[in-house]
């Protein structure tokens, strides 16, 4: 059995962020990730956190920490705010933006999954 992956300090950064709301589940080894009735709503890429917000939301927090929409593989994700990297040590701050993130998914018309048996 092949011993565990250690976390990158940005992962063990993202995993104690999800454990402030016991709801939410975090899914994906290689590619760390939240969802919720099929619809993502946090990813951890190359040790970058994205998080999804509604409208209004993403664009007082793209002004205030002066960044950008999240880009992964060279796409843009619409929704998606791309999370500066001091911001994510500060824990407090950003489960605001966890919970905002949560609420919005709630809100999204389910996806099915694509699991196979």
């Amino acid at each position: 059995m092949p011993a565990a992956k250690k976390a990158t300090p940005n992962e063990a950064l993202y995993d104690k962020l999800i454990a402030t709301i016991p709801q939410i589940e975090r899914k994906g080894d290689a590619n760390p990730y939240t969802s919720l009735n099929g619809n993502m709503f946090t990813l951890l890429h190359q040790s970058k956190l994205a998080i999804r917000l509604p409208e209004d939301e993403r664009e007082k927090f793209l002004k205030k920490y002066k960044t950008n929409l999240f880009e992964a593989y060279g796409t843009v994700m619409k929704e998606y705010v791309a999370v500066p990297d001091e911001l994510l040590p500060k824990t407090k701050e950003l489960k605001k933006y966890l919970e905002l993130s949560y609420s919005y998914a709630k809100t999204l018309k389910a996806k099915p999954t694509k699991k196979t048996k």
